[in-house]
């Protein structure tokens, strides 16, 4: 039997997450990571580098939801397989992993309200708004015995939704989500000075928008500077093309003022702690995929999840830093329609 440890037990390894974030963060300055990384991909590099489409799938639909319309992939046919993706991504982060679901299974991808095609209504883009949106998309197409597939901050949603929902979901992947037990934090100075800092400036009115809306910097330096090769200008325009406009970028500079440090923001805080106890507690079939050396699921938190969580099942999908969809996409494909090939028998 595994000896399961409260969700909301802050481990150390927490702390190395941070200071990879922090790091990225502060790059914004310095040379991009992603040519850092493809200059230690070409020297002494004994495997070839990955072939990774960019192409994006063929074009999707759209919705009405709460006024809004809410752009989504919807491919093959059987049981829903939901991807949601996190910050500042959108479905065309899974635009490769797709295919391998589609030959037994729907899939279906949304992009988040204000994020991707879908629309940009004038809301706060907080946490409860994004979840709401999303609520309302899977009622809207009546999705029932959902299999999620989430990454980042789609993990959360992913992981509430089933939560709050526990007759629509019957299964839950993810990777590299924003989860327990890295957070919610207890306090900035918890986080280290450097790292405290660096949060507090995300959520100073000024500083936050400099770093956000006028620099661009989850698109321009955090996501490719996560991505173990260098991205392709294919899809650096597919993920660029969203928020040309600097007012389209709020969504964005929203989701990283929802980390939950010190108890706010505390509707955030409280929904992240019934997920941590969500996790330990469900009977879900979980499949946990993780690469190396990862960001915010490094080796230590592997160790975590499958001492927490009951029925989980994990998948190691080679190289890669936080958004592995864009590294190991064929790998994932793999393990996720293995894994999905046996749930359903």
């Amino acid at each position: 039997m595994k000896t399961r440890t409260h969700a909301m037990n802050i481990p150390r390894w927490s702390t190395r997450v941070l200071t990879v974030v922090c790091t990225a963060f502060l790059s914004v300055t310095t040379t991009p990571l992603s040519l850092v990384h493809a200059q230690d991909q070409t020297d002494g590099y004994k495997l070839p580098l990955p072939a990774v489409s960019e192409e994006p799938v063929q074009r999707g639909r759209y919705i009405n939801v709460d006024g809004s319309d809410m752009y989504y992939i919807d491919q093959g046919e059987g049981g829903p397989v939901v991807f949601i993706h996190g910050n500042p991504t959108s479905s065309y982060l899974w635009r490769n992993v797709i295919p391998y679901v589609t030959v037994n299974a729907r899939a279906v991808a949304p992009d988040l309200i204000g994020m991707g095609r879908s629309g940009k209504p004038d809301i706060k883009y907080s946490y409860d708004d994004h979840y709401r949106y999303l609520d309302g998309f899977i009622k809207a197409l009546d999705l029932q015995d959902i299999t999620f597939v989430v990454h980042d901050w789609g993990a959360t949603l992913g992981f509430d939704c089933a939560r709050l929902n526990p007759g629509r979901v019957k299964a839950i992947a993810f990777m590299e989500g924003v989860l327990p037990p890295a957070f919610p934090q207890p306090s900035y100075e918890a986080m280290g000075e450097q790292m405290g800092g660096m949060f507090r400036a995300m959520r100073d009115p000024v500083q936050g928008r400099q770093l956000v809306i006028d620099n661009h910097m989850f698109v321009e330096q955090v996501l490719p500077g996560f991505v173990n090769r260098a991205l392709g200008e294919q899809a650096m325009a597919e993920y660029r093309a969203p928020y040309i406009n600097p007012s389209a970028r709020e969504p964005i500079l929203a989701w990283p003022r929802q980390i939950p440090i010190g108890g706010e923001p505390a509707e955030v805080a409280a929904r992240m702690e019934a997920i941590g106890n969500f996790m330990t507690e469900t009977e879900l079939p979980i499949l946990l995929l993780y690469a190396e050396p990862g960001v915010v699921v490094p080796a230590q938190a592997v160790h975590w999840y499958t001492q927490n969580i009951k029925n989980i099942e994990t998948a190691y999908v080679g190289q890669g830093l936080h958004f592995i969809q864009e590294d190991q996409p064929d790998a994932i494909g793999h393990a996720l329609a293995d894994w999905l090939r046996r749930q359903n028998h």
